[in-house]
């Protein structure tokens, strides 16, 4: 394998995947996007700002906790990575941070976000109120059903929720109508992209802001093992957010497992499914170049989970890559095994994680770890969004 970084050629590229395919009238806001954050995200006095918001605004470092009930179950050593612990329930808060930051310093002060679970959303909407932005967030209006509470929040804090009925209302839809905005709007709004997905420099910038999840685990598993690398890191991936930040500073570690859990909702086999990994091939959705779920006549597949967060019907040019170059081990989860695993979670630690999470947390049920290895699963979000979803699917526990 070759040494591999989280970071794209100059072109925006990782391999063969990402590039960034705009209409017209979005180039130079493209151009400008990058240009204003190698400009300022890099800066002194950028990453002051924005450390200090991390650490008193939203709560970082998020805790890395072991877990012991569930090493006893697994007979190995697990930690969880808190993010659910985060203002506002999720790891998408560390992107909306540095994002909204970049747009101020743009000149910005109309936000456009899309959203499926809705955490992106709220996450958007608290920094836009922090702040003093307008914002207006895409939702499906599946997602806006299943979400309410998201739904609810989002608008005690500003925000216009727009429900989006084009499709099959969720998240590839909800990313639709915010491009439409954008294109409509390019003087005076800055999209804020809530995944790994997008024209470059996207994909990297979004990689960027979340990389601080994989720089504390180093910092937070020395001091638990007196090791700074574990011997495996999971993580959920819908366009693959919060597997890029954790994943981020041990890419090119190639002793550190990476395993990507991604939803099978009934089955890979069903056509019911967004195991977009395992069932897509290559081509060009929402302005990047990837794998997605396709017909063959290029037509994008609808896709389907009990999780909002991952019914997406292509995945982030970063993860792309690193699963057809073989550094990600990819896992599809169904539904049932996602339940269950957030079931027994609850069970045994007293945590209720997001469903996204939830498919990291079934990993554990299909890959056997020796007794003296150390796990990280990365626990993207928390589960109060979800309490519906899992009160109907309530499972038989062993």
């Amino acid at each position: 394998m070759t040494h591999l970084t989280p970071l794209p050629d100059n072109r925006g590229y990782y391999g063969v995947f990402g590039g960034a395919f705009v209409p017209e009238i979005l180039h130079s806001n493209v151009e400008n996007l990058e240009n204003a954050f190698k400009t300022y995200a890099f800066t002194d006095e950028f990453n002051r700002e924005f450390r200090t918001l991390l650490r008193d605004y939203v709560g970082r470092p998020s805790p890395l906790y072991r877990a012991d009930a569930l090493c006893q179950r697994y007979n190995t050593n697990i930690y969880l990575k808190r993010e659910d612990l985060n203002h506002t329930g999720a790891h998408k808060i560390n992107n909306a941070i540095g994002s909204a930051m970049l747009a101020k310093r743009m000149g910005k002060h109309r936000i456009i976000a899309e959203t499926g679970a809705g955490q992106h959303g709220v996450a958007t909407a608290t920094v836009c109120a922090l702040m003093g932005l307008e914002c207006v967030v895409y939702m499906g209006a599946t997602d806006v059903e299943r979400q309410r509470p998201n739904v609810e929040r989002m608008k005690m804090l500003g925000a216009k929720v727009v429900a989006v009925h084009s499709g099959n209302s969720t998240l590839k839809d909800a990313t639709n109508e915010a491009i439409r905005d954008w294109c409509c709007n390019p003087a005076d709004t800055f999209y804020i992209i809530g995944s790994t997905v997008g024209p470059h420099p996207y994909p990297e910038m979004v990689a960027h802001f979340q990389s601080v999840i994989s720089e504390e685990i180093k910092v937070q598993l020395l001091g638990h093992t007196g090791k700074e690398t574990p011997d495996a890191i999971i993580a959920c991936v819908g366009g693959g957010s919060n597997a890029a930040g954790a994943f981020y500073h041990f890419i090119s570690e190639p002793d550190v497992r990476l395993i990507v859990a991604e939803a099978a909702g009934l089955g890979i086999n069903t056509n019911m499914s967004a195991a977009t990994i395992k069932l897509g091939s290559e081509g060009i959705i929402h302005g990047s170049r990837t794998l997605l779920m396709q017909t063959d006549d290029g037509q994008i597949k609808e896709p389907y989970s009990i999780s909002a967060g991952l019914d997406y019907p292509g995945v982030g040019p970063l993860q792309a890559h690193l699963a057809t170059v073989g550094r990600t081990e990819v896992i599809p989860v169904t539904d049932n095994e996602a339940v269950a695993a957030g079931y027994r979670l609850t069970r045994d630690e007293g945590i209720i994680p997001a469903l996204e999470s939830a498919h990291a947390l079934a990993v554990l049920e299909k890959i056997k770890f020796d007794p003296n290895q150390t796990i990280v699963v990365n626990l993207s979000g928390r589960g109060d969004k979800d309490l519906a979803n899992y009160l109907s699917h309530n499972p038989d526990l062993k």
